[in-house]
């Protein structure tokens, strides 16, 4: 392999290293006992001063938990640790490190004595990706025991599982995370949606009567669907108005007249069918569409809706007069039909008001 080969592959190594570091999210984590007593426990095991759990970031070492060092970080240029992850299968002991020609770094201990013996075996990830080191170190030269030796590796592999357990309980807080966020998401949209429609409402509805409101009405004439309706067989117009509301609200007060239009609507509401459509016009003006009824069949329910005004339970009797008129899409626009169910209106308020008259218009 060439040089500039053998660097790329290194390159792709060392990211792919810093990646499986990268997920456990334990650089510059806080302390935990857990590893302090690895930490502890190796001092106790190998009878020595200084031990360490070190993780090798990309240009520094960084310690999880020590005894002895009285630092957080070092470069990692200086790092026997460094060293040791280079061979990830084999635990690495150097009896002195004055006179390893591996290990040109001179480690001091917290009170800055020189360190001489290091023994250290490298964490690694379930896919073989050197982490760091659980290492030892001494003032005098030395070596380990073969128990040391099997305890300093255990000691390893107990701290690999608290780095796995850590990474799952992350991932599964991770996930909790996400499907909290997902669910609050859900509601913000549901809620959105929720708002959304409270506005449409409040646009198209009489917020008095609840009934649909002349911007409603515009917009169903702008809905093919709707238009498709009117223009799918005959329908029937009907106006209708409040006999004498102006003195009801002069003598009465509005409050007494808010309820009379409340009524009425209720009235109306009741009297027509799913696909019907009832509006307020305005004031005390209501306007209702009968989709596919003959004149004689809306004269019937118009009959109703003024009888059961009449009988609604009031502080004072209340009448409407109404006026109907027959669209054939053939022949008529909407407007046309409107002003025909006007003029009926108007004839029954001029005969004297509590009744409904039919448009007369000759058809040709």
């Amino acid at each position: 392999m060439s040089a500039s080969a053998a660097e790329i592959s290194a390159d792709v190594h060392e990211s792919e290293r810093l990646g499986a570091l990268d997920s456990y999210a334990i650089l510059d984590s806080g302390q935990e006992q857990a590893f302090d007593d690895i930490a502890q426990l190796a001092c106790a095991i190998c009878d020595v001063p200084v031990s360490s759990v070190a993780l090798i970031d990309r240009d520094r070492q960084w310690f999880k938990a020590s005894i002895g060092l009285g630092v957080r970080e070092t470069p990692r240029s200086e790092a026997v640790c460094d060293i040791a992850i280079r061979t990830p299968r084999q635990p690495l002991e150097v009896p002195d490190l004055e006179q390893d020609p591996r290990t040109p770094m001179r480690p001091l201990d917290a009170a800055g004595k020189p360190l001489r013996f290091y023994a250290g075996v490298p964490l690694r990830s379930p896919d073989g990706y050197a982490l760091g080191v659980v290492s030892v170190m001494d003032h005098q030269p030395r070596v380990l025991t073969p128990q040391q030796r099997d305890a300093l590796a255990a000691l390893a592999r107990q701290t690999q599982h608290l780095l796995e357990l850590r990474r799952h309980v992350l991932h599964q807080n991770l996930l909790q995370q996400r499907a909290a966020d997902a669910e609050r998401l859900e509601h913000a949209s549901v809620e959105l949606q929720r708002r959304n429609e409270d506005l449409q409402h409040a646009a198209t509805h009489d917020p008095l009567t609840g009934l649909l409101n002349r911007t409603a009405l515009a917009q169903l004439r702008q809905r093919p669907d709707e238009m498709q309706k009117l223009e799918a067989a005959s329908y029937t117009l009907a106006m209708v108005d409040i006999d004498y509301f102006k003195q009801v609200n002069d003598r009465h007060g509005h409050l007494i007249g808010d309820e009379v239009l409340r009524a009425v609507a209720e009235v109306i509401a009741r009297s027509v069918r799913q696909d019907d459509i009832a509006v307020r016009y305005g004031g005390e003006e209501f306007l209702v569409v009968l989709i596919d009824t003959p004149l004689s069949a809306a004269y019937v329910v118009a009959e109703r809706i003024r009888l059961n005004v009449m009988r609604a339970p009031l502080p004072f009797p209340v009448s409407v007069s109404i006026g109907v008129a027959a669209g054939d899409p053939a022949q008529d626009t909407p407007e046309q039909v409107f002003e025909r169910a006007d003029q009926a209106l108007y004839r029954a308020k001029a005969a004297g008001r509590n009744r409904v008259a039919a448009d007369d218009t000759p058809r040709l």
